[in-house]
């Protein structure tokens, strides 16, 4: 791909994972989502995934490590589609599904793109 398409994809990725990340350290309401949710030691993981958004997205949108930064992060938006976006299949159809998970599928794809073509500034 153009190198200035995959510096504003990068920016983009960035951008959303950075403000992700400080929304869940910020917000209260995420800490009852994830209670909620059934993961174990909620508190710690909604800590440790805010982090990894807000660390990751910064790698990226800098260009930085972007390879050992996507690589969390895909596993972020993987494991989100599984838990919080797949059961809404069983309960309200596959249009439901789609449009919910949206969001969580472009940032996906997005993150399968800066892995397997941007370069890692490895400073």
């Amino acid at each position: 791909m153009q190198g200035r398409m995959m510096t504003w994809v990068c920016y983009a990725a960035g951008y959303v994972f950075i403000t992700s990340g400080i929304m869940k350290l910020v917000v209260h309401d995420f800490r009852a989502m994830f209670a909620g949710l059934g993961l174990p030691f909620p508190e710690v993981t909604l800590l440790l995934i805010a982090v990894l958004e807000v660390s990751c997205g910064m790698l990226i949108a800098g260009r930085m490590y972007t390879k050992q930064a996507a690589t969390p992060l895909i596993f972020i938006m993987i494991g989100a589609i599984l838990i919080t976006k797949v059961p809404i299949i069983s309960s309200n159809g596959l249009l439901s599904f789609a449009f919910e998970a949206r969001l969580d599928i472009i940032m996906l794809i997005l993150l399968l793109l800066i892995y397997k073509y941007i370069p890692s500034k490895n400073h």
